[in-house]
């Protein structure tokens, strides 16, 4: 009888290890994560003083090779949209990194985060293209956005584990 309650609190303070050194993995993912939108925020600074910036990116970029459902959805969202989305944008990632940086509302930041980068995407023709396999802010960045959004719960070293 002794053996088989202690075998089954060692099991448990084995699960218990194998289940912090998970939550430490996906804190850091969230952190390498966060950087990264710091650094796609970065890179959009401009955007806040200047929404044209974004328009001629829409026009002249996305528009052109855009099969016909996103070419729809860039003409009657995107580009009337523009002055909006050029805030908006480095706005969710500036406050999307510091989130999951500092692990403020992990699992809801990965599900924003999760949802704009599927907006890019489909923005940008990307999913209709090889070159999508092998982007890293494609399925790699998705899924590491997946993770934490699932598992993200109290995970260690946050602000505040929801």
């Amino acid at each position: 009888m002794a053996t088989t309650t202690q075998a089954r609190t060692q099991a448990r303070t084995r699960g218990a290890a194998v289940a912090a050194t998970g939550s430490l993995g996906l804190r850091l993912l969230a952190m390498a994560i966060g950087v990264f939108f710091l650094g796609m925020f970065s890179s959009k600074l401009a955007w806040f003083a200047d929404s044209n910036i974004l328009l001629q990116k829409f026009q002249n970029i996305f528009l052109p090779k855009a099969p016909p459902i996103v070419r729809w959805y860039l003409e009657t969202v995107c580009i009337p949209g523009t002055p909006l989305f050029a805030r908006l944008v480095p706005l969710g990632e500036l406050t999307g990194g510091l989130a999951l940086i500092f692990g403020f509302w992990p699992r809801m930041a990965a599900i924003v985060a999760f949802l704009t980068v599927l907006n890019f995407h489909f923005a940008t023709s990307a999913f209709w293209s090889v070159d999508f396999l092998r982007d890293g802010t494609g399925l790699p960045l998705l899924g590491g956005l997946l993770a934490i959004a699932i598992s993200g719960r109290r995970l260690p070293f946050s602000v505040r584990g929801d």
